[in-house]
């Protein structure tokens, strides 16, 4: 009778050793985004990370959790993998610094079918990048190997980010007031946000090459569609320090008329000037080249301004002028006005 042959977890196509190895050859460059708060290691079961009570008299944490998305198929295509770490930090810290919480601490979550086939120690030094920049910790992670998940290559990720912010000192809209004037901070472009869209419209559509050089743009396209989401921390931690902020919001999905009215007082409106900034390039290509509606263009994408800071009016010029002299592009945008009723909407001037 034939001996059955044996079969290991590696020849499902699960690579233990192989994984370990990885997780090896990165701990140096992980353990860079170290803060002196994180007591553990890499490689157990779960992070450590001591608040400094000494600083708070009543901290209150701040969590959040987000993706890429689509952009993923273009790092996929290209062969950049360097950046989207950089937009999975972006996504997530930006969404936990708007309460005006000091990034912490981040985990990774990196899921693939051959770990072999993917560049593995490049999607992290992107993390490791994103994380430096946000001034927080990268403390621990899950890579998984799924065979028959994924096609060869490809992998997902996903990120979750915890902030800390004493608790008067919270920011959740509720200081917001009539006659209050909104601040956009640019955007570096499309940010991780809306790609199905352009990918539907550039590549399925146009038939563009992702080197293909448009006269508007002057770089290739793919340079332009790569650029990673711009990460707000520093720049919004030294806002809080001097000046009194009402609101924040992140614009993401939704654009603005998806994301401020998070942040809105109910009874009140965000009146937005549309040509009190510049639209960047790569927004205009897609809205002609898809011949896409306006109003479905501000509903997907930031249109450039990637925050919108609500503060006093008083304020209002300084804080552009600090920003300014920080190397960010700032505009004022808009104001808040009273709305009758109980909603909370957006309002752009001069849209068709």
């Amino acid at each position: 009778m034939a001996e059955k042959k044996t079969l290991s977890y590696k020849d499902a196509g699960v690579d233990i050793e192989y994984a370990e190895k990885m997780i090896d050859k990165i701990s140096s460059a992980v353990k860079s985004t170290f803060r002196p708060e994180v007591l553990s290691d890499l490689g157990g079961f779960g992070g450590f990370f001591k608040i400094n009570t000494a600083s708070y008299s009543d901290p209150v944490l701040v969590s959040s959790t987000d993706g890429v998305g689509t952009k993923l198929k273009l790092a996929f295509k290209s062969g950049i993998h360097n950046t989207v770490g950089i937009d999975l930090v972006a996504m997530c810290i930006n969404d936990v610094i708007v309460s005006g919480a000091e990034p912490l601490f981040m985990l990774d979550y990196i899921s693939t079918g051959n770990l072999k086939s993917i560049p593995y120690e490049e999607i992290i030094s992107g993390i490791v990048a994103g994380c430096r920049e946000a001034g927080c910790s990268l403390i621990g992670g899950e890579t998984a190997e799924m065979p028959g998940m994924y096609r060869k290559g490809e992998y997902d990720l996903a990120g979750f980010a915890v902030g800390v912010v004493e608790q008067e000192k919270i920011i959740d809209g509720s200081n917001i007031t009539s006659e209050d004037v909104l601040i956009g901070l640019a955007s570096s472009g499309l940010h991780s946000n809306g790609f199905s869209l352009v990918r539907k419209v550039l590549f399925d559509r146009k038939k563009y090459d992702i080197n293909h050089v448009i006269p508007d743009l002057g770089v290739p396209l793919i340079e332009e569609l790569m650029k990673p989401t711009k990460i707000y921390a520093h720049v919004l931690q030294f806002l809080l320090k001097n000046f009194d902020i009402h609101g924040i919001a992140h614009i993401t999905g939704g654009g603005i008329p998806g994301n401020l009215p998070r942040i809105l007082p109910h009874g009140t409106a965000a009146i937005i000037k549309k040509r009190s900034w510049e639209v960047l390039p790569i927004f205009k290509i897609i809205q002609r080249e898809g011949n896409i509606p306006e109003e479905e263009m501000w509903r997907t994408f930031n249109m450039g301004i990637g925050m919108i800071l609500v503060v006093s009016r008083n304020d209002a010029d300084q804080i552009v002028e600090s920003l300014t002299t920080l190397g960010e592009k700032a505009y004022i945008i808009g104001e808040i006005k009273s709305e009758e009723g109980k909603g909370r909407k957006v309002i752009i001037e001069g849209e068709k």
